[in-house]
């Protein structure tokens, strides 16, 4: 008699597959955009020492060695059971503390000096400003008389690239004692951290009835992001943040919560367009909140009281002080191609930051960019959950954000530090990635090795 073997399941061969493939197409336009940069351009052409990064190649170690392997070490090997057994409460700031000490110890590698003080401190960037704004109301009613290269005592390139929102944060913490670029480093790196506490309760709040499940197994990519090379100590860490809190803060209000969370959550969003000119259009990730919880919108109206007069505020301070947005900005546009960009390719620039990009969200992100046009794609295929499809649309909100800032040509180049705000939500999408001990280890590898052998401008 012959016995019959109980026939075995097949595995999901096809999407592993699928899968793999994506992430090497990502690392081949990565790949393609060294290349040509390297070979294809000169220096001359890019501005960038080690294009599509502006850096040098420098392998070396520091400090921060041991410590960042340890803590990827131990995310990779107890982060997602830790995400799923910690109660909500307590994986939030566990999320918070994880991800500090990942950006911590990155930047350390470099030094204090080199890898967290001096950062702020360099000819482009906010603290060389500190000592002209001893006058503060005086200084906003000329702030845009000193954005134009040839003007007279002309602000650094940073300075003269965002609202005075930005600067002003780093006067307000010298005023208050910590001065330096010790206290600056340190801020942008606590501020920067906390991001990936707003988007974790994002997900929560509108992936649905499971979107607990989505936001915990989404918590150790967002610990372990590759972004964490440039989240420390660049001031625009610091800028994601508040642009991701915005955005947190409207989704609990329009899931039901507090109508204070929308006044918080106006305020956030007024703050954020005087920090970046170009993180206006965190509105696309801010209109998917409002898609995805249309139903509570339509319930509660009275909402968008709070949300707009939260989001007046400091649009209207810095107007009465003196401050024209919309003139500075159109000043900003002809510094910005009076500099760099006057030079640098749109040809190239235009799909090499999005290989900039593949290097702050990493090979699982690719992966799993493919699961989310995937599910959207099947959004009424009974087999796609309701609430992968909701985590799909508010990750595609992230990448038109981020798509409409490259086309612009108002990015080209240095877009891993400034595309931080929008980037940070490609990585929910790892979410929907199986066997994540795996690709959490590709995702700590990256910027393991882009920091031990690349001297990154931050």
């Amino acid at each position: 008699m012959t016995l019959l073997r109980p026939v075995r399941p097949l595995r999901p061969v096809r999407p592993l597959r699928r899968d793999l493939y994506a992430a090497v197409a990502a690392a081949l336009l990565v790949a393609a955009a060294v290349l040509v940069g390297r070979y294809v351009y000169t220096y001359d052409d890019l501005i960038v020492g080690w294009p599509p990064l502006l850096g040098r190649w420098d392998p070396h170690a520091g400090p921060g060695t041991p410590a960042a392997v340890l803590v990827a070490a131990a995310t990779v090997a107890y982060g997602p059971a830790v995400a799923a057994r910690l109660s909500w409460r307590a994986l939030l700031p566990a999320a918070w503390g994880a991800s500090m000490a990942w950006i911590w110890s990155l930047a350390l590698i470099d030094g204090w000096r080199t890898g967290v003080a001096g950062r702020l401190t360099t000819r482009n960037e906010y603290l060389t400003v500190i000592d002209r704004w001893h006058d503060i109301p005086a200084t906003l009613r000329d702030f845009t008389a000193h954005i134009l290269i040839h003007s007279p005592d002309n602000w650094p390139a940073h300075v003269a690239g965002h609202p005075p929102a930005a600067t002003l944060t780093f006067v307000l913490l010298d005023r208050i004692g910590l001065g330096g670029g010790g206290w600056a480093g340190a801020w942008c790196i606590t501020a920067g951290a906390a991001g990936c506490v707003a988007i974790l309760v994002t997900v929560r709040a509108l992936a649905g009835e499971h979107g607990e499940h989505l936001a915990r197994r989404a918590a150790p990519f967002l610990v372990l992001a590759p972004a964490a090379v440039w989240l420390g100590t660049s001031a625009d860490a610091y800028f994601a943040a508040v642009a991701a809190w915005a955005v947190a803060l409207l989704a609990l209000t329009v899931t039901g919560r507090s109508l204070w969370w929308a006044l918080g959550s106006g305020l956030l969003f007024g703050l954020t367009c005087f920090l970046s000119y170009g993180l206006t259009l965190v509105a696309v990730i801010a209109a998917a909140v409002l898609l995805l919880a249309r139903r509570g919108v339509r319930q509660r109206p009275v909402l968008f009281v709070p949300l707009l007069a939260g989001a007046a505020v400091v649009p209207v301070a810095f107007t009465a002080a003196g401050f024209d947005w919309w003139e500075a900005y159109h000043l900003l546009v002809t510094r910005y191609y009076e500099g760099a960009a006057g030079v640098r390719p749109y040809g190239y620039w235009v799909w090499a930051n999005l290989a900039c990009t593949v290097l702050i969200t990493g090979l699982a992100t690719a992966a799993g960019l493919r699961r989310t046009g995937s599910a959207l794609a099947r959004r009424r295929d009974d087999t796609v959950s309701d609430e992968t499809v909701r985590l799909a649309i508010l990750v595609a909100a992230g990448l038109l954000a981020l798509l409409v800032a490259d086309l612009s040509g108002m990015s080209k180049a240095e877009t891993e530090r400034i595309w931080l705000p929008f980037a940070l939500w490609l990585l929910p999408c790892c979410a929907s990635l199986p066997h994540p001990r795996a690709w959490l280890a590709a995702q700590a590898t990256l910027p393991l090795l882009l920091n031990h052998l690349v001297a990154t401008g931050w």
